[in-house]
């Protein structure tokens, strides 16, 4: 499907937000939408990677299988995020869709192509390479000294955040992407803790489970609170 940047949802976040309308034109032409469902793998560990993608709406997981044969989520991309070779090396993990995923997909050399003609682009991508950087590294400083309750809220904020079209604030419901047995690998906790820590957000008054996977958030200020 071609591309249709001016309903973009992310064009005013993603790193071509930094071209003009002309050179965001010239880029879609190299480029279309592909749709992923839940569970699709997106790109996989160790298959030649001659494409890369900006996220427009939905959630990835980049993640490897050790050699005990367990999963490994190493980090999520959300909206606005660009995956590939290029700056965020994907080689030898899988980056699968957690939701519905659509993505704006571009055959790598093409990319590399219009990093050279528009110095813009390439910018942006490398600023975002290095915030990207920096918050992990933030994280991993921040993730050893939270408690396991400060990691749950921190990442159901980022979710909301995550499947709002919205940048100034988070939505108010939505389904969780991840099992808890993923959010546990995700956040060096187990299964049992990220369920005691959902449970502990409902008596507290700040989420409400309104199905399996269903969260409204009812304390937002509270939630970003707690994660922070």
């Amino acid at each position: 499907m071609k591309l249709h940047c001016d309903t973009c949802p992310v064009r005013e976040r993603a790193a071509c937000a930094a071209l003009s309308e002309d050179e965001r034109t010239e880029l879609a032409r190299l480029g279309a939408h592909r749709t992923f469902a839940r569970g699709d793998t997106v790109f996989a560990a160790g298959d030649d990677l001659d494409a890369c993608a900006t996220l427009t709406e939905g959630l990835l997981k980049i993640s490897h299988v050790d050699e005990d044969g367990n999963e490994r989520i190493l980090s999520l991309i959300h909206p606005a995020g660009f995956v590939g070779e290029m700056f965020a090396p994907v080689a030898h993990h899988d980056v699968v869709a957690l939701t519905s995923s659509k993505l704006c997909l571009f055959p790598r050399s093409d990319y590399e192509a219009a990093i050279d003609r528009f110095p813009a682009l390439a910018r942006a991508l490398l600023r975002r390479s290095a915030e990207d950087l920096y918050d992990a590294r933030a994280q991993i400083a921040l993730d050893s000294k939270r408690s396991a309750g400060a990691k749950v809220a921190n990442l159901l904020a980022a979710l909301s955040r995550a499947a709002s079209h919205s940048p100034c604030h988070g939505a108010e419901h939505f389904d969780l992407p991840l099992t808890r047995g993923e959010m546990a690998s995700l956040l060096g906790l187990t299964i049992e803790t990220v369920s005691r820590q959902i449970t502990k957000l409902e008596q507290d008054g700040i989420v409400e489970r309104t199905s399996t996977r269903g969260i409204l958030v009812a304390d937002a200020a509270r939630l970003e609170a707690l994660g922070g």
